[in-house]
């Protein structure tokens, strides 16, 4: 099993953990991905594009500082995408139960999976 797999199977063990991926920022491409429950290429593409968005804002408003990590908040799910540092153009995407899950324990857990995230 790679270190990829390794590190997006971590994640699933969170409560209410639905679905996990990486995610190529340049096209939206998936390097890999764990769960089910939604369309994850459809997911990943849109995600790929709040990212991008988010990027150009940081930069138009002259902010000299990169993104941590963006939650986006649903009725009933929280996704949470966090840009790896050591690996240019590159995400991390969660989903998770809103009812279900701990975000601060998710939030937690994604940034130490970033950390086994170097080659890809």
């Amino acid at each position: 099993m790679s270190k990829l797999t390794d590190s997006l199977d971590s994640l699933m063990t969170l409560d209410g953990a639905i679905c996990a991926a990486v995610v190529d920022t340049r096209n939206g491409m998936i390097l890999g991905h764990v769960g089910s429950g939604i369309d994850i290429e459809i997911a990943a593409a849109g995600n790929t594009d709040v990212i991008k968005a988010k990027i150009k804002t940081i930069k138009l408003l002259g902010i000299n500082e990169v993104i941590e990590d963006i939650l986006i908040t649903l009725e009933n799910q929280y996704h949470i995408l966090r840009p790896l540092q050591k690996v240019d153009s590159v995400f991390i995407y969660l989903v998770l139960s809103r009812r279900d899950s701990n975000l601060a324990l998710a939030r937690r857990r994604v940034m130490d999976v970033e950390g086994t995230v170097e080659n890809i």
